[in-house]
C-alpha cells in the first residue's frame, strides 16, 4: 500500500473551520424557524378560511317543538323589538303603517348590490342582519351598505343555532363580528338576531336566556311580524303577497340578501315598495321604528317626547333614522377597530391564498399523477430495452478502473468499503482521499494492507476537492466515485463500466440501495430510492437527460471529468452540477441498473434533515448555476430543453407543493366533505402504490416495505416539504455549506441478503 501526501492545496486551519461552522449553525436556526413560521401560516390561513366557509365542527342543529314555559307571556305576545332595562324585557312593535325592511343572512357578492341598488332608487332603509364570517369576506360591500344610510345588525359569525352553544362560544360569535363590522366599516352595533328566529312566539327555554343575557350586555333582539318566506322561492306575487301586512297595521319584515339564490327577492322587491308606498306606508330601520314606537307611547302616555318627530320614518342625519342609527352604530375606536382591520386583511389574505392553493395544487396534481405515468411507461421500456437478450453496450470493458474513495472521519465504515471492493471481479485500483479526517480513517485504511489501495492525505478542504485530488493521482482512463460509507458487490465496477463500451457515453449513474432498511427512516428512505430515484433515473436515461449522477456510485471517463473542470465547488451538490455540465459538453450520461451500490440511511430524522437539505438546496444551486442550458444548441442542448424543465417542475415545484395535498385533504375533510376527501386521499395513494410496486418488480425488491408508504406520506412528505422551504430561504437569503458529515455506524457491511 502506498501513501502519498499530495502538494499544499486549499488548506483552512481547524479553528477558523469551526468558527465558520459554528456561524452557518447560527444561519441555519433562523431559517429552520422561518420554514416553520411559512408552514404554520400558511396552515392558520386555511383555518381561516375553512371557519370563514362552514359551521364549524359541523353543528347544524336547529332546535325546534321546545317548551316555552319560562319566558313571559308580555313577550310571546309583544312586539319584535325586544331589548332589556335593569333586567326587566321591554318589548316594541312597529308603528302602523310602517315597514321597516329587514335583510338577513348577507353580506353577499351577488344579491346584496342589487338590493342596495333597488333601496336607494326608491330612497327606502333597510336593516341588515350581517353574518360576521360574510362581512369579513366583503367588507366593501359592508362599507357601502352603511354609506348609503341603511342599518345593520348581527346574525352571528357563524350561523349557529345559539341555544345549543355555550356562554364562551356565544361571545365569540358577538364579538367576532363585530370585530369584522368594524374592520369593514368602522362601526359596531347593538342590533341583534338570532339565527333560524322568526317572530316571537319561537322563543323557547333553551334561546330565552341567550337573550336574557345579551340584553344585559346592551343588544336590542330583532324579531318579525310579517315573514316573506323568500327563500322558498315561491314566486314574486306570493312574495309580495306574504310580506304585506294586513290592516293597515306595522310591521318588521323579513326578507334574504343572501344564503341561496335571491333573483326572485330581487325581482319582488321595487314592486313591493312601490305598491306599500301607494297605500301610505313608510319605511324606516329598526332602530327608526324604535324611536318612532318611543314616541308614539310617550304621546298616548300624555307626554310629549314624539312633537315634530311626525310619520315619515325616512331621512338623513337629524331625522328619525338619522338619529337611530346613531343610536344603534357606534364608531369603532381603539383596539376594537385595529383587530377589526387585522381580520378583514387575514381574511383578504385567506381568500387569495386558498383559491390559489387549489388551483396550484389541481395542476401539481396532473403533474404528479403525469410524472406516475410517464414513469410507468418510459421505466417499462427502458427496463424491456436493457433487458432483452440480444442487447449489447458494445465490445465488453475488461481495462482496468480507478476507484475513488473520498473520505472524511468514516472510521466506522472505511474496512467495510474497502473490504467489499477487494472482492471486485474487474481489475481496479483503489484511492482513498483523506480529507483531514481526525478519527484515525488513514490508519484503519492502511493497516488493512490491500495491495492495490492507496491512501492520499490531504487538509480538510471538502468532498469536491477529495474527488478532484483522487482524479489527479488515478492511473486509469475510467474512474468510479463512491461514498467512504458505500458498500459495492462484486459485481458492481464491472456492469458500471460497461456502458463506456459506447464512445459517446462521458457518466453511468449507478442503482444506490438503502443497505439499513430495517429501520423506520431507513424503510422511507428505500421507498424512495427504489421508487423516486430509480424509476427517475430510467425514464430521464430514455430521454437521454439524466440530471444526477448520485455519489454513491458513479463512473466517468477522466477526460470527461477533467474537460468540464473537475469537481465544482460552487455548489453542494457536486454530482448534478458535473452531470449537467457534462451534457452541456455533448458527453451522454447513462443509467446503469444491475450496477448496484449500498448505502447507510440517516440514522435519526435530525441527520436526514440534514442530507435532504444539503440535497435539495445544492439541486437549486446547480440548476441556478446551469440555468444557460436554456439557451443551448445542437445535441448538447438537449437537458435544456428537456431536462431542466423536468428537473425543475418533478424535483423542485412538485415536492414543495405535493405535501400541501395531505394539508389540504385534511382542510378537506374538516371543512368540505370528508367522505369525498379521503377516497381522493386514498386514490392517489393508490396510484403512488402501484407505481411504487412496479418499481419494486423491476428492482426486485421485498413488496413488504411497501406496507410503511402511507405513514411515509403522512410524515416524510411534510418532513421534506419543510427541507424544501429551507433550501427555498436559503437560496433567498443567500448561504453556503461546507461537506456535511452524517454519523455513521457502519451496520451496512455486506449487500449479501439485503434484498
Amino acid at each position: 500500500m502506498a501513501t502519498t501526501t499530495p502538494s499544499r492545496g486549499r488548506r483552512r486551519a481547524p479553528s477558523r473551520m469551526s468558527r465558520a461552522a459554528g456561524r452557518a449553525a447560527a444561519l441555519q436556526k433562523p431559517r429552520v424557524i422561518l420554514a416553520l413560521l411559512l408552514l404554520l401560516a400558511l396552515t392558520s390561513v386555511m383555518l381561516l378560511d375553512g371557519y370563514l366557509r362552514s359551521e364549524v365542527g359541523g353543528d347544524e342543529r336547529v332546535r325546534s317543538n321546545a317548551g316555552s314555559g319560562k319566558v313571559p307571556d308580555s313577550v310571546i305576545d309583544g312586539g319584535p323589538i325586544l331589548s332589556f332595562r335593569n333586567g326587566e324585557a321591554q318589548s316594541r312593535s312597529v308603528p302602523d303603517r310602517t315597514i321597516a325592511l329587514t335583510f338577513d343572512d348577507g353580506p353577499n357578492p351577488t344579491w346584496t348590490p342589487q338590493i342596495l341598488k333597488i333601496l336607494q332608487e326608491n330612497d327606502v332603509p333597510g336593516t341588515f342582519f350581517l353574518v360576521g364570517s360574510m362581512v369579513s369576506r366583503y367588507p366593501a360591500i359592508v362599507n357601502d351598505l352603511v354609506d348609503q344610510g341603511n342599518e345593520v345588525g348581527i346574525h352571528t359569525f357563524t350561523h349557529v343555532d345559539l341555544s345549543y352553544q355555550s356562554a364562551t362560544r356565544i361571545q365569540r360569535e358577538m364579538a367576532q363580528t363585530q370585530l369584522a363590522l368594524a374592520g369593514a366599516a368602522g362601526i359596531t352595533t347593538t342590533l341583534f338576531r338570532a339565527p333560524y328566529s322568526s317572530e316571537t312566539d319561537a322563543i323557547d327555554n333553551y334561546s330565552w336566556p341567550v337573550y336574557k343575557r345579551l340584553g344585559a350586555e346592551g343588544y336590542t333582539s330583532v324579531f318579525v311580524d310579517t315573514d316573506s318566506d323568500d327563500w322558498k322561492r315561491p314566486g314574486v306575487s306570493k312574495i309580495i303577497k306574504w310580506a304585506t301586512p294586513s290592516k293597515n297595521k306595522g310591521a318588521s319584515v323579513l326578507f334574504h340578501d343572501a344564503g341561496g339564490e335571491r333573483s326572485q327577492t330581487v325581482k319582488a322587491l321595487g314592486t313591493y315598495i312601490k305598491k306599500m308606498k301607494a297605500k301610505g306606508y313608510t319605511f324606516t330601520t329598526i332602530s327608526g321604528a324604535t324611536q318612532l314606537a318611543d314616541a308614539e307611547n310617550a304621546e298616548n302616555a300624555g307626554g310629549r317626547q314624539g312633537q315634530g318627530l311626525g310619520e315619515q320614518g325616512q331621512g338623513a342625519q337629524g331625522t328619525p333614522v338619522g338619529n337611530a342609527l346613531q343610536a344603534a352604530h357606534r364608531t369603532a375606536t381603539g383596539t376594537t377597530l385595529y383587530e377589526g382591520k387585522a381580520l378583514v386583511a387575514a381574511v383578504a389574505v385567506a381568500e387569495w391564498t386558498v383559491p390559489g392553493l387549489a388551483t396550484g395544487l389541481a395542476v401539481v396534481g396532473v403533474a404528479v399523477l403525469g410524472r406516475f405515468g410517464m414513469m410507468l411507461i418510459l421505466a417499462r421500456r427502458h427496463h424491456r430495452r436493457r433487458n432483452r437478450r440480444r442487447f449489447s453496450w458494445g465490445e465488453p470493458v475488461t481495462r482496468p478502473v480507478s476507484v475513488i474513495v473520498p473520505a472524511y472521519n468514516e472510521k466506522e465504515c472505511i474496512a467495510n468499503t474497502l473490504k467489499s471492493l477487494a472482492r471486485s471481479t474487474h481489475p481496479i485500483e483503489i484511492i482513498v482521499v483523506d480529507d483531514g479526517s481526525t478519527d484515525g480513517t488513514k490508519e484503519i485504511a492502511e493497516a488493512l494492507g490491500m495491495p492495490n489501495v492507496r491512501v492520499v492525505r490531504q487538509e480538510n478542504a471538502g468532498k469536491p476537492a477529495a474527488l478532484n485530488n483522487g482524479v489527479r493521482h488515478a492511473g486509469h482512463d475510467l474512474v468510479v466515485m463512491m461514498d467512504g460509507d458505500t458498500v459495492f458487490e462484486p459485481d458492481t465496477v464491472r456492469q458500471l463500466v460497461q456502458p463506456f463500451a459506447d464512445p459517446g457515453v462521458g457518466a453511468v449513474a449507478g442503482n444506490a440501495k438503502v443497505g439499513n432498511r430495517d429501520t423506520v427512516i431507513g424503510a422511507w428512505q428505500h421507498i424512495e430510492y427504489v421508487m423516486g430515484f430509480n424509476l427517475d433515473r430510467r425514464m430521464y436515461d430514455l430521454l437521454r437527460c439524466m440530471p444526477t449522477i448520485p455519489g454513491a456510485i458513479g463512473a466517468f471517463r477522466r477526460e470527461a471529468v477533467l474537460a468540464v473542470g473537475g469537481m465544482s465547488e460552487d455548489t453542494l451538490a457536486e454530482d448534478t452540477d458535473i452531470t449537467i455540465a457534462m451534457h452541456r459538453e455533448g458527453w451522454r450520461v447513462v443509467y446503469q441498473e444491475h450496477a448496484r451500490a449500498w448505502t447507510e440511511a440517516p440514522g435519526s430524522l435530525k441527520q436526514l434533515w440534514s442530507q435532504r437539505y444539503r440535497w435539495s438546496y445544492g439541486t437549486m444551486q446547480a440548476l441556478w448555476k446551469h440555468r444557460g442550458s436554456l439557451t443551448d444548441k445542437g445535441p448538447s442542448g438537449r437537458f435544456g430543453r428537456v431536462g431542466m424543465p423536468l428537473v425543475v417542475l418533478f424535483q423542485i415545484v412538485t415536492p414543495v407543493f405535493a405535501p400541501l395535498i395531505d394539508v389540504f385533504t385534511v382542510y378537506s375533510m374538516v371543512f368540505i366533505d370528508f367522505q369525498a376527501s379521503l377516497l381522493a386521499w386514498l386514490a392517489v395513494l393508490g396510484v403512488q402504490l402501484v407505481c411504487a410496486a412496479y418499481a419494486f418488480r423491476l428492482d426486485r425488491e421485498k413488496y413488504r416495505y411497501l406496507l410503511m408508504m402511507p405513514l411515509q406520506q403522512l410524515a416524510y412528505r411534510q418532513l421534506m416539504y419543510l427541507v424544501l422551504i429551507h433550501s427555498c430561504v436559503t437560496a433567498l437569503t443567500g448561504g453556503r455549506l461546507r461537506w456535511q458529515k452524517l454519523k455513521r455506524t457502519g451496520e451496512v457491511g455486506t449487500p449479501a441478503g439485503a434484498g
